[in-house]
C-alpha cells in the first residue's frame, strides 16, 4: 500500500513552525508577505495561505486586518540563548538555588531620559525603580537595576519583590520578547562590594527592554553580571539576498 504524501502546505507550515521554535521568527514579529513566502518556497500564494491558515488554527500565528500576520506563540525550546526566561527560572532549570536581596525600592514619575525614551513614558505614569542583588547557592552573581511600570506590579510588597519579577508582572500583562545589548565593563567599588569581587574586575553589563505581544514597553533592565561566572552564547544567521 502506497503511503499518502503529506500536502505541500502542511510541509510549509511545519517549516515555519520550526523557524519559530528555533527563534528565527519571534513573538510579535510580522511574517514576510504571502508574495515573499511564495517566492521563498517557490510555491503559489494559495498554498502559502493554506499553510498560514493552518498555523492560525493551531494558535501559532494571528492575522491582523490590514497589518499582516504575526507570531503569537512563544517558542518553548528548553535551551538556547534566544529563550526569554528570568533569573529564577533559569536557576531552576539548572538545579541551582536562587535567592534575592532587595537593595532599594522607589516610586518615580521622572526617570533618566534614556529610560523614559525606552519605556515611552511622558512622566504621567508611576515607575517603580528596584535594585536587587541576585545570588545562586548563596554566591552573589548579578545586580539588577530595574524600571517597571507600577501598573504592572500593582501594590507589590518588598517581600514579593524578592521573588520572580516576571511572575509578578505576568499577573497583569503578558511578556513576549526583549531587546538586549551587552557590553564589557569594570566593577566600581560599590558593585565589587556587593558581588564580593575585586574592584575593576570584569563584568558583563546587559541593557534590555522587555515588551508585551503588542510591543508595549514593560520593563527597562540594566543588569551587571560577574565576568568570571557568565559568558554569552548566541546563534547568528546570515540573511539571504
Amino acid at each position: 500500500m502506497t503511503k499518502k504524501k503529506k500536502p505541500i502546505y502542511e510541509k510549509i507550515a511545519e517549516d515555519i513552525k520550526k523557524k519559530i521554535n528555533e527563534g528565527y521568527y519571534v513573538t510579535a514579529q510580522k511574517l514576510p508577505s504571502e508574495y515573499d513566502l511564495a517566492d521563498e518556497y517557490d510555491i503559489s500564494r494559495l498554498t502559502v495561505r493554506k499553510a498560514i491558515n493552518l498555523l492560525i488554527d493551531q494558535n501559532v500565528l494571528i492575522k491582523l486586518s490590514g497589518k499582516g500576520t504575526y507570531v503569537i506563540k512563544p517558542h518553548k525550546q528548553k535551551k538556547g540563548s534566544s529563550e526569554l526566561i528570568g533569573f529564577s527560572e533559569a536557576a531552576r532549570v539548572y538545579g541551582d538555588n536562587p535567592s534575592t536581596k532587595v537593595i532599594s525600592v522607589e516610586q518615580l514619575l521622572e526617570v533618566p531620559a534614556k529610560i523614559a525614551e525606552a519605556l515611552e513614558t511622558n512622566g504621567t505614569e508611576e515607575i517603580m525603580h528596584v535594585v536587587r542583588l541576585r545570588s545562586l547557592n548563596e554566591k552573589p552573581m548579578t545586580i539588577e537595576n530595574l524600571y517597571i511600570y507600577k501598573k504592572y506590579l500593582k501594590d507589590i510588597s518588598k517581600e514579593a519583590l524578592e521573588e520572580s519579577i516576571f511572575d509578578q508582572i505576568e499577573k497583569n500583562i503578558e511578556i513576549a520578547y526583549s531587546h538586549q545589548e551587552v557590553e564589557a565593563v569594570l566593577a566600581a567599588e560599590e558593585t565589587s562590594e556587593l558581588l564580593e569581587i575585586a574592584k575593576n574586575a570584569p563584568l558583563l553589563k546587559s541593557v534590555a527592554v522587555t515588551y508585551s505581544p503588542t510591543a508595549k514597553p514593560i520593563l527597562f533592565d540594566e543588569t551587571l553580571y560577574r565576568g568570571d561566572e557568565y559568558s554569552i552564547k548566541t546563534i547568528l544567521r546570515r540573511s539571504q539576498g
